[in-house]
């Protein structure tokens, strides 16, 4: 990755619409994001039937319905995948999916997905990693509520299944829609990175995109979004995503971070060259010099335009001699 990649976080905003889906995906496509991420899922074979919702998610949906009937509503099947998956092709656009189960993992293998995301949620589940880690596939794996050892424990399972760290790209995150500033933590994502010496990133839960620029000034390759055609949408993710203004605002807010951040060296831009001569100094003479006269701290002066003799040569001049007539600020 030669630049920081970029992931829309559709998630389950397409409230079970095909249409609704493909507008998502318009919308990451046209606000230049590299991929556009949906989930892929099987309600049973994910929660239980007596599974609570989480209390975003009861304030967001309907409180009288399990997860279970919740999420049943939100699930893609295969055809629809497909569906999906030759659409980001027309418009241009990484498509990528978060498997929840062993089946919905076979079923993305199969569909041909180059990179696999980790949920938070499966960060501690051992069979689900050594599958992941078996194929061999580029890895973004989320950390959301784990410590220094569970993510270590993830990746030690990632690497022994098969997937040379390399491939792994881990995303500090905070399990919590919206996110409260005070605890995103955002220094933790370098305590990662110096931690495993591995590249890292950002999946981001809080309200505004302020976070996303900061993470990607401190390093993040990857940055992942939630976004919704309208958050006032009913839905469990919507009122925690961004709408497509604000998508757009942040990747060019991040592309133009990335300018920003350079190379690193330490040396004249193009831009400000032109500038060198208006704003630096030269040594010039204070008073007419004859020639002959010896140059001394009452003859000299130091004064713009820089297109004469640097005045990190003025201890070398004070002291010798005027090898010709000079006017008053006439450059040395």
């Amino acid at each position: 990755m030669d630049r920081v990649f970029i992931i829309a976080e559709a998630g389950v905003n397409h409230n079970g619409s095909v249409e609704l889906a493909k507008k998502l995906i318009d919308v990451a496509a046209g606000a230049g994001a590299d991929a556009v991420k949906f989930q892929t899922f099987k309600a049973r074979k994910l929660v239980s039937r007596a599974a609570k919702k989480a209390a975003y998610q009861q304030e967001t949906t309907d409180a009288s319905e399990s997860q279970y009937e919740m999420i049943k509503k939100l699930e893609l099947d295969v055809d629809t995948h497909k569906e999906l998956i030759a659409y980001c092709q027309e418009k241009e656009i990484m498509f990528l999916s978060t498997p929840f189960d062993h089946d919905s993992i076979e079923l993305l293998h199969g569909l041909g997905l180059e990179i696999f995301k980790i949920p938070s949620g499966e960060i501690t589940n051992l069979p689900y990693l050594r599958h992941i880690g078996s194929l061999g596939k580029r890895v973004i794996l989320s950390t959301g509520m784990a410590d220094i050892g569970e993510i270590e424990d993830a990746l030690d399972i990632l690497t022994s299944a098969g997937t040379p760290k390399e491939k792994i790209t881990i995303l500090h995150a905070n399990t919590m829609y919206p996110t409260p500033m005070e605890d995103v933590n955002l220094k933790a994502m370098q305590t990662i990175a110096c931690t495993f010496q591995c590249d890292v990133g950002y999946s981001d839960h809080t309200l505004g995109i302020e976070v996303d620029i900061a993470a990607v000034a401190m390093g993040a390759k990857v940055i992942e979004k939630h976004f919704t055609l309208d958050k006032t949408m009913e839905g469990p993710d919507h009122k925690a995503s961004l709408e497509p203004h604000e998508l757009g605002a942040m990747v060019e807010a991040i592309r133009n971070i990335e300018k920003a951040l350079g190379t690193g060296i330490k040396k004249p831009s193009p831009s400000e060259k032109p500038n060198m001569e208006v704003a630096r100094k030269s040594i010039v003479a204070a008073r007419p010099i004859a020639k002959g006269e010896r140059f001394t701290e009452e003859n000299l002066t130091i004064k713009r335009p820089g297109n004469g003799m640097s005045p990190m040569r003025w201890d070398e001049i004070i002291g010798t001699t005027a090898q010709k007539t000079y006017e008053t600020d006439e450059p040395i």
